[in-house]
C-alpha cells in the first residue's frame, strides 16, 4: 500500500453541462468538465489535482513530442439501472497502463494512485455519463514525458492524466475492411502490445489508402509473411468459424484488449468453443468461400462490438453473410450492455461501482 495523495479540486466556475446534445454525440468531440493530473518529479508522484478541462503549457524541448515516451489507455464508466455509475473492469486498464510504461521506459503509476483520482473525477462529472442506450463516458487515462530536453534519454518527469467525454457508437454500420499485407501495423519484439502514441500515428498513412479504396479500416498482418491476422485497425480481430470463436493468440505485436478478454470469457460462459491461436487470411476467406465463417468483427473500448460486412482480399471483395437475431455477435453484445448497466448479474465482478 502507498499513501494516497491529496487531491486539490479546482471546480469549473460554469459547468459546459447545459450545452450537451445528448441524442448527437460525435465520438472524442466533447469533453466533461474536469481533468486530473499528477507529476513524477525527483522519482515520485506529487501535487494531484482536478481542475477544469483546458490546454496546457509545455515547453518545445519536450521529450514527448521530439522522442515519443506518450502512452495512453482507453476505458469506458456506464449508467447503471439504478441511476448510480460504474466502471468497467478499471483495474485491467490501470495493469495495462503500466505493462505499456514498462515498454515505453516511464515510470509505474500505483493503483492507489490511479483508482483515488479516477473515482473522484468520474464522482465529479458523473453528470456526464449518457443515460441514453449504447452511450458511456469514454475515459482517456494517458502519461507523456515532460523534460525539456533535446537528446535521446528517458525523461526525469512526466505528468498522468485522465479526461472523460460522452459518447454514443463509434461505427454505425457493419465494416468493410481489408487485409494489408504491405505495411506493417507491429513486428514480432516490437512495442505492439503496449497503447502508446507512436504506435497509431505510424497507422494512419495505410489506413488513409485502404479508406480511399473504400474501407473503412484494416486487417493488419504479421511482419514476416503478411498472412497471419493481427488486429483489425485500432481492434482486437474476432471471427466466428464453423460454430468456434476463433482469434489470434496474443503476441508482442498484439494488444491485450480489455474488451477482447470479456467477450471471450462470455463465449465459455455461453458454451462456445474458443480458439487463440494462429489465424492466416488464407484461412478466413477459405472459410467464407466455403460457408464456414459465419461472423468477423473487431473488439474494442471505443467501439465494443463492430461486426465486418466485407472483407477485401488480394484485389477482391468478399461479403459475409448477413447476421440473424441469434448470431454470437448479438448476444455477446446484449450480454455485455446486461453487465454493464446492471441489469444482468456480474459474475467475473467487472464492475466498479463509483
Amino acid at each position: 500500500m502507498i499513501d494516497l495523495l491529496p487531491i486539490r479540486t479546482q471546480r469549473t466556475p460554469v459547468s459546459r453541462l447545459a450545452e450537451l446534445d445528448p441524442d448527437n454525440l460525435e465520438f472524442g468531440k466533447v469533453f466533461s468538465d474536469h481533468m486530473f493530473a499528477m507529476d513524477y518529479r525527483d522519482g515520485e508522484w506529487q501535487e494531484a489535482q482536478i481542475v477544469p478541462y483546458g490546454n496546457m503549457v509545455v515547453s518545445p524541448a519536450n521529450s514527448a513530442l521530439h522522442y515519443g515516451q506518450a502512452i495512453f489507455e482507453g476505458m469506458k464508466a456506464y449508467r447503471l439501472t439504478d441511476g448510480g455509475v460504474a466502471l468497467f473492469r478499471p483495474l485491467d486498464n490501470w495493469a495495462r497502463l503500466n505493462t505499456s510504461a514498462e515498454r515505453m521506459c516511464m515510470p509505474l503509476v500505483p493503483e492507489e494512485l490511479f483508482m483515488q483520482g479516477l473515482r473522484e473525477l468520474i464522482s465529479l462529472d458523473a453528470g456526464w455519463v449518457p443515460t441514453a442506450e449504447g452511450g458511456a463516458l469514454y475515459i482517456r487515462p494517458f502519461m507523456f514525458a515532460t523534460d525539456g530536453f533535446i537528446g535521446v534519454r528517458p525523461s526525469d518527469s512526466y505528468r498522468f492524466m485522465i479526461f472523460t467525454t460522452p459518447v454514443g457508437s463509434y461505427y454505425t454500420k457493419p465494416l468493410r475492411v481489408r487485409f494489408e499485407q504491405k505495411y506493417v501495423r507491429s513486428a514480432e519484439g516490437g512495442a505492439g502490445y503496449a497503447k502508446n502514441a507512436g504506435n497509431y500515428g505510424a497507422a494512419m498513412y495505410p489506413t488513409k489508402l485502404a479508406q480511399q479504396e473504400g474501407y473503412n479500416q484494416l486487417i493488419w498482418t504479421d511482419s514476416t509473411e503478411h498472412q497471419y491476422v493481427e488486429e483489425s485497425g485500432t481492434m482486437n480481430a474476432i471471427f466466428v468459424i464453423d460454430g468456434r470463436v476463433v482469434t489470434p493468440a496474443l503476441s508482442t505485436s498484439i494488444l491485450d484488449g480489455i474488451t477482447r478478454r470479456s467477450v471471450l470469457q462470455l463465449a465459455r460462459d455461453m458454451g462456445i468453443e474458443v480458439e487463440e491461436r494462429k489465424v492466416s487470411s488464407r484461412e478466413v476467406i477459405a472459410a467464407l468461400v466455403a460457408g464456414k465463417l459465419e461472423e468477423a468483427f473487431g473488439v474494442g473500448t471505443a467501439a465494443t462490438i463492430a461486426p465486418i460486412a466485407t472483407i477485401g482480399y488480394q484485389g477482391q471483395d468478399y461479403d459475409l453473410p448477413v447476421v440473424g437475431p441469434t448470431a454470437f455477435t448479438k448476444r455477446v453484445t446484449a450480454a455485455l450492455n446486461a453487465i454493464r448497466t446492471g441489469a444482468a448479474p456480474d459474475l467475473h465482478n467487472w464492475m466498479v461501482r463509483v
